[in-house]
């Protein structure tokens, strides 16, 4: 067995379409010189056997606690729904494992905080996977704003709708409509994007909100019937990023008929305007126009070919690809490039200081 090869284990791994199995597996198989899945624990041994048939795994443990304990798993991926995120985060990180969890971190700012203080005290390579951070799209217009395309950054502008959190869902989905379970527009389209925004424009020094619940009810169009929603489906945010630029945002439960995911740059020499089909900045293709001030009008600003090359090609698996390329590289060399936990609190504190803005002004 080769002694490079980082042993994957996941926590939450269906076949079945859902998130793992369609960004994770992926990603994973396109760096087999970096890393092997060999096993899987889900909710029930009847389910990780099956998934463990259906993906060709070595391994199909009976509990969670299982797989975290298993010497054949350096790398715990966990994948599950949020609220259990830091059960298992917890248990990896004190069996001293390696841990790439799914963005949020934690159910509230309170347990991802705990989480990283215990990810330090380990010395592990501890990951998150906000993955719009690594898409090449936006590792390209970071590297045209840090070159100037745009002169100094004046102010940007995102318009965006979240996709879920409108009228409208499916009973696979409808804990969305649970405050209480972590998963909401705020901390996933929203967040997502926010920490590709970031690591594009830099920290936001001060920030203001209002986030309003317009849908007192969900329907279920596989059970045909309505749900309570607690979830604010209207989020706009104003700040200051810590460079001086204004920054504003709105985000809209649901899918307009218009634009779903409108990202302006506006600069003393130029403006960039970024594009995609929704507002999950980490699972959209971006496209990307720009406009000089000497320019009649905006042009498509494409990435280099060579951005591209020995990723998937499907936008999805190629961000996620993105995060565990970085992880491969924290593990074997000691650096310490992957969003981290660290990050991932950073992140929870703004979108924690957007929720309070918010409830200030009630």
């Amino acid at each position: 067995m080769n002694k490079n090869i980082i042993k994957v284990g996941f926590i939450g791994l269906n076949p079945d379409s859902h998130w793992a199995a369609m960004a994770h597996m992926p990603a994973l198989k396109a760096l087999d010189k970096d890393f092997e899945v060999v096993g899987v624990a889900n909710s029930t041994l009847q389910s990780a056997q099956k998934t463990a048939k259906a993906f060709n795994l070595p391994y199909a443990f009976e509990t969670p606690q299982d797989l975290i304990n298993s010497s054949e798993v350096d790398l715990v991926v966990v994948t599950v729904k949020v609220p259990y995120h830091y059960e298992f985060v917890k248990a990896a990180l004190k069996a001293g494992k390696h841990i790439h969890c799914e963005w949020p971190l934690g159910n509230g700012l309170k347990e991802a905080a705990e989480l990283a203080e215990l990810a330090k005290q380990k010395g592990v390579v501890n990951s998150v996977g906000t993955q719009m951070r690594t898409a090449v799209e936006v590792k390209y217009l970071k590297k045209l704003v840090s070159e100037g395309y745009l002169g100094e950054v004046l102010s940007t502008t995102l318009v965006a709708d979240g996709g879920n959190w409108g009228a409208e869902t499916i009973a696979d989905l409808a804990y969305l409509s649970d405050k209480t379970k972590g998963a909401t527009m705020l901390t996933i389209p929203f967040g997502h994007t926010l920490a590709g925004v970031r690591e594009v424009l830099g920290e936001i020094s001060d920030i203001s909100a209002r986030m309003i619940k317009r849908r007192e009810n969900v329907y279920i169009t596989d059970t045909k019937k309505s749900i309570p929603n607690s979830v604010e489906d209207q989020i706009m945010v104003n700040g200051i990023f810590k460079s001086g630029a204004a920054f504003s945002a709105h985000y809209r439960g649901g899918l307009s008929k218009g634009t779903n995911f409108l990202w302006e740059i506006n600069g003393t020499k130029g403006d960039i305007k970024v594009t995609g089909d929704i507002g999950h900045g980490q699972m959209t293709q971006l496209h990307i126009l720009g406009a000089q001030n000497s320019d009649e009008k905006m042009k498509e600003l494409l990435v280099p070919e060579e951005m591209y090359l020995e990723k998937p090609e499907n936008v999805i698996p190629r961000n996620v690809f993105g995060i565990y390329s970085l992880i491969a590289k924290d593990i074997k060399e000691g650096t310490r490039e992957a969003p981290s936990f660290q990050d991932a609190v950073s992140l929870h504190k703004l979108l924690d200081e957007i929720e309070k803005s918010s409830n200030n002004k009630k």
